[in-house]
């Protein structure tokens, strides 16, 4: 409810008549719209910090005790003092809701365990970063990063290390579907909510309007999913925060057979919101009848699915057979079938040749994706490859070939082949990559969110339940209409749920050797059902037993850990593979690299007083490209250069540190740690160009502290 009928509310408390004619004329005022979107900016949102420390002068609240299934206290306190007592510490509250005249504010006491801190969007606040693992892969690649905080204060700390340096942002917020699918002020919004509508649009103005200050405004794009329960306020909200973009929307199956709605009809689609800046534009797409200009495509022979494998019926009796591959490479024969009951190490032996079969890494055997009279006539005419040579696996060797409409693009001209291998296997590539326009209503089996969403993310993670996740093919294809040449770009999303936009920029960069970052954003909530049973348990926010069912470290940080090295959460393969532009293994993983962190909140004076490098360091990396080596603590010797940046806390170091500076290749920027104007503008003029130097805390400091408004109106 908003500040005037809470006002409103009180007024008819102390005078039902007085209250009541207050409440006409508002609603009389409010019937009085002017043109465009028009809703109520509720009170600034507050978000609880479960694990932050308690300080003298936080806004809190009090916990309900262990065991109960309600939540505790919702009003706020100011910390006024801290005691040690009875071998725990106790807070002094002072109550923080407005009082009448004449009224001393209620005070309390509380067990510093039994309360939360609260941080409202109005605070100012100087984030930090912790790390909390990371996986390389990718040996010189960027970082992706996944941080878990309040996605609003994300956007924040982001205005420091990336302002005006996004290429793309792609975000499925909250559809508002009533069903406790998100939280405004710390509570689940209704279907019954009468504010339900304009409590989400205030909740999506405040982190678009930042989202703003975060794009490259000369050429970026904003890609926004909805279904229809909102998608009609949005495009109204869309064009009043960013009055200065060329917006389109795009209707998009994403479930062909449609949701069953008794008395309505079936929903099938969502929709997509463009909308772009300054140069961006569509760049278009192959026509899938030309491919895209590359090598064309080879698909591995062996089978994927388990319902192929050997002695199922639907793998048949004839394809399970071995492929006598030679030492250089070669396949020098291919042998007849094996009968389900005929263990396949009695097959014949060819001297200076290996028997290859079928066989998954964890030993299942499948079958062959042809039979071998068929296979045989691929092979004459260079259809068929071998591929790695995996010695340590039951396969030794991969074999791939192609398909029929790869083989037709080759024989009608689509395709020229330009050469063969040492195994007679044919290199042909496109002849040209003819593109065309998407139009505005995409109806593609990749988009099937249930099959390439809900399905691949089991397959990453396991069942660990995640509500809708989109298809992945879904988001690789609308970032890839304009990114397919900025393979440098940095891609923001910050409603990131289970991780999918980290795994299409990963897929983006293995199909083109890009360098695109995608940085992630979201809270580590705890559904509302298993919240319940985590209550019955005597848990709370803050303990590692509930945290670690939390969006973030339950779904989003292992989803992306599993696409990245292809193995689950157990450490298994992940099974199946990638399929449409391209297609490998997904167990293969990609050559890339992630960390993962966690937002925290600092004080002025411990930033200004070095008290916070630690946590301020993946801040200043992350400003500084997300690659290479980070300086994580202050440099003894007064200065240090990692592989993309420089620190100089030691002024008397200066002009060594410019030499330093000079000499160095890649880097690009350095922190200088000062509080003299001139002695800063002198390091200044040692730097080489290219390099932007960049002054500590003044900054960092100076960015929070302008950064500090809620956004309220």
């Amino acid at each position: 409810m908003s500040r005037l009928t809470d006002l409103i509310a009180r007024a008819k408390a102390k005078d039902a008549q007085l209250g009541s004619d207050l409440e006409k004329e508002f609603r009389a005022l409010s019937s009085r719209r002017a043109f465009g979107l028009n809703f109520e900016r509720h009170r600034p949102e507050a978000v609880e910090l479960p694990g932050r420390p308690v300080r003298k002068g936080d806004k809190v609240r009090i916990l309900a005790p262990r065991g109960e299934t309600k939540r505790g206290d919702q009003r706020l306190w100011i910390v006024t003092g801290l005691t040690r007592r009875d071998g725990g510490t106790i807070a002094r509250l002072e109550g923080h809701e407005e009082v009448e005249a004449g009224h001393a504010l209620e005070t309390a006491e509380a067990a510093v365990d039994d309360l939360v801190v609260i941080a409202a969007f109005g605070d100012r606040i100087y984030p930090g970063l912790v790390s909390t693992g990371k996986i390389e892969r990718g040996d010189r690649a960027p970082f992706h990063t996944v941080i878990n905080a309040e996605n609003y204060h994300a956007l924040k700390a982001l205005t420091y290390t990336h302002r005006g340096r996004i290429d793309a942002i792609y975000i499925d917020p909250p559809y508002n579907s009533g069903a406790s699918d998100w939280k405004y002020n710390n509570d689940y919004v209704g279907e019954d909510d009468q504010y339900r509508h304009s409590k989400w649009l205030a909740f999506i103005e405040r982190r678009l309007l930042v989202a703003r200050e975060l794009l490259n405004l000369k050429n970026s794009v904003l890609i926004v999913a909805i279904d229809d329960k909102e998608y009609s306020r949005l495009a109204l909200l869309l064009e009043q925060v960013f009055p200065d973009a060329r917006m389109e929307m795009v209707t998009t199956v994403i479930n062909p057979r449609g949701k069953y709605r008794k008395g309505n009809f079936g929903r099938c689609e969502d929709y997509l919101f463009f909308l772009m800046f300054g140069e961006a534009v569509v760049l278009g797409e192959a026509d899938q009848d030309y491919g895209e200009g590359a090598s064309v495509p080879w698909r591995t022979l062996r089978r994927s699915d388990l319902s192929s494998a050997r002695g199922t019926k639907k793998g048949g009796t004839s394809q399970f057979y071995p492929i006598y591959v030679s030492e250089a490479g070669t396949i020098l024969q291919i042998g007849p079938p094996l009968p389900h009951s005929v263990d396949r190490n009695s097959a014949p032996q060819i001297e200076g040749a290996t028997a290859v079969f079928p066989i998954r890494d964890d030993g299942t055997e499948m079958n062959w994706g042809l039979t071998g009279g068929s296979l045989e006539d691929l092979r004459r005419k260079g259809y068929v490859r071998v591929g790695r040579h995996t010695p340590d696996k039951p396969q030794a060797f991969e074999i791939s070939y192609l398909t029929s409409g790869r083989i037709a693009d080759i024989e009608t001209k689509k395709a020229t082949v330009v050469g063969r291998n040492p195994d007679n296997s044919v290199i042909a590539i496109y002849d040209e990559s003819k593109i065309k326009m998407p139009i505005t209503s995409w109806h593609k089996p990749s988009h099937n969110a249930e099959i390439h969403g809900t399905d691949l993310v089991k397959s990453l993670v396991g069942e660990r339940g995640f509500p809708f996740p989109k298809s992945l093919y879904a988001v690789e294809d609308s970032l890839r209409l304009f990114l397919a040449n900025k393979p440098d770009a940095v891609v923001l999303d910050f409603f990131a749920g289970s991780g999918t936009t980290a795994h299409a920029v990963m897929r983006m960069n293995h199909l083109d050797g890009g360098r695109r970052q995608a940085i992630l954003t979201t809270n580590n909530e705890v559904g509302a059902d298993e919240q319940i049973k985590l209550r019955k348990k005597g848990l709370r926010p803050g303990d590692a037993d509930w945290e670690c069912w939390g969006i973030c470290d339950y779904i989003t940080k292992p989803r992306v850990a599993s696409a990245l090295t292809g193995l689950t959460p157990d450490g298994r393969p992940v099974e199946g593979e990638y399929k449409f532009v391209d297609e490998f293994p997904i167990a293969d993983g990609f050559a890339a690299n992630a960390e993962f962190f966690t937002l925290t909140y600092e004080t002025p004076r411990a930033v200004d007083h070095n008290k916070a490098f630690a946590r301020i360091a993946p801040l200043l990396w992350m400003r500084a490209g997300s690659t290479g080596r980070r300086i994580e603590a202050l440099p003894e010797r007064g200065w240090e250069l990692a592989e993309a940046y420089g620190l100089l806390t030691d002024m008397d170091h200066a002009e060594v540190f410019g030499e330093a500076c000079a000499a160095a290749e890649g880097l690009r920027m350095a922190f200088i740690v000062t509080n003299d104007d001139r002695r800063f503008e002198a390091v200044c003029r040692l730097m080489p160009e290219g390099v932007e130097p960049v002054r500590l805390y003044e900054s960092y400091l100076t960015n929070f502290a302008f950064e500090s408004g809620g956004g309220e109106e």
